[in-house]
């Protein structure tokens, strides 16, 4: 049994025994049997989105960010104007990343505690319709803000206008379904709901958009189209991938599907995260979104009024006990991060609860 603490946090996550142990061997990047894990990751990562035949799944190294910014580089032309919707900081990354990507943006702000509006997406798109992109962060992990998916997209689809959609903390545990959303890309990474190891993230992306795409790309080696094709002719990647992370990929992804795949996993972490608040409310500790935004990824709550409170003392009490938290990420008020995804360990969630339960005591 491990003694590593749990992450509570929104990726890396604390990941399967098993799943770990598939990083213990050692494959050649261009062996036929590291491909076939290769070509099986994608057709399954296809399935789990209902994406078969429509959709082309283009893996890439690094962590989610490099994959953000391979779909929009590669699938935003440069006479392109992309609208995103800010809600936290993860939005406004996609805002910086089209100025360094020198894409026309435009960025329209909301309060951290407010959920976009498929009606402001309207009325945006109607105002201006020079946009020919949508950049939505499906669950902004900055508050664990749920951004209404399904009707941002009816109304991108409806204007005839493209969605790029950042499902970094989403995919594989809130619906996401290619047969109901039209997008051009799904982006998201191993260490997030499908518990594997970081370092690796993944792009679904529509065929027709795709093949669209060749030479938009600033970069060599961030351009989907290019590394599309050279999968799809000879099964390899272009470049060294991270090979321990792409077979524990597929490890975890066996084990995500024996266990009963996005509807499981959806109800686990949202097991964890009513236990979460249940737990923490009883302390004293209110969480920082209503329930009707609140994503059950991640939960931001306030700071303790404790004149004792530090968030670094905190931590480190709290690790001390076998848990790591995550720092607040807002800007105006002081809160703390947890998270309910990944491996929680044998005492769950309450096992964490208690854990802050005595830090607080000692304050």
């Amino acid at each position: 049994m491990s003694t590593d603490p749990v992450l509570l946090t929104p990726g890396p996550l604390s990941i399967a025994r098993k799943t770990r142990e598939a990083m213990l061997k050692d494959w050649g990047s261009w062996d036929s049997d590291f491909n076939r894990i290769t070509g099986r990751i994608r057709q399954r990562i296809l399935e789990i989105a209902h994406a078969q035949g429509t959709h082309e799944c283009v893996p890439m190294q690094g962590s989610g960010t490099f994959s953000v910014e391979a779909a929009i580089g590669t699938l935003v032309p440069s006479s392109g104007h992309v609208l995103i919707p800010n809600n936290g900081a993860y939005c406004a990354r996609m805002v910086r990343m089209c100025k360094i990507l020198k894409r026309q943006v435009t960025q329209k702000d909301y309060a951290e505690d407010a959920a976009i509006s498929a009606a402001d997406i309207d009325r945006w798109l109607t105002d201006d319709p020079s946009i020919t992109h949508v950049a939505l962060v499906y669950c902004e992990t900055s508050a664990g803000i749920l951004n209404p998916l399904e009707a941002i997209a009816e109304v991108v689809a409806r204007h005839g206008k493209r969605l790029i959609i950042d499902a970094m903390s989403a995919f594989g545990a809130l619906p996401l379904d290619a047969r109901r959303i039209k997008f051009d890309a799904v982006i998201a990474a191993s260490g997030k709901c499908l518990e594997g190891p970081p370092g690796m993230g993944f792009v679904i992306v529509r065929k027709e958009a795709l093949l669209e795409s060749e030479g938009h790309c600033h970069s060599l080696a961030l351009d989907l189209y290019d590394q599309w094709v050279y999968m799809e002719k000879t099964t390899q990647w272009r470049y060294t991938p991270p090979t321990h992370v792409v077979a524990a990929l597929d490890c975890a992804i066996t084990e995500y599907l024996s266990a009963g795949g996005r509807e499981a996993r959806l109800g686990n972490y949202r097991r964890n995260c009513d236990e979460l608040i249940s737990g923490m409310e009883k302390l004293g500790l209110k969480p920082f979104l209503p329930s009707s935004i609140q994503a059950p990824i991640i939960v931001t709550f306030h700071a303790p009024k404790s004149p004792n409170y530090q968030f670094k003392s905190f931590y480190d009490a709290v690790k001390a006990k076998g848990y790591i938290l995550y720092p607040g990420k807002l800007t105006q008020i002081e809160t703390f991060r947890v998270g309910c995804m990944g491996q929680l360990g044998p005492l769950g969630m309450n096992g964490a609860v208690k854990a802050i339960e005595e830090v607080l005591a000692s304050l």
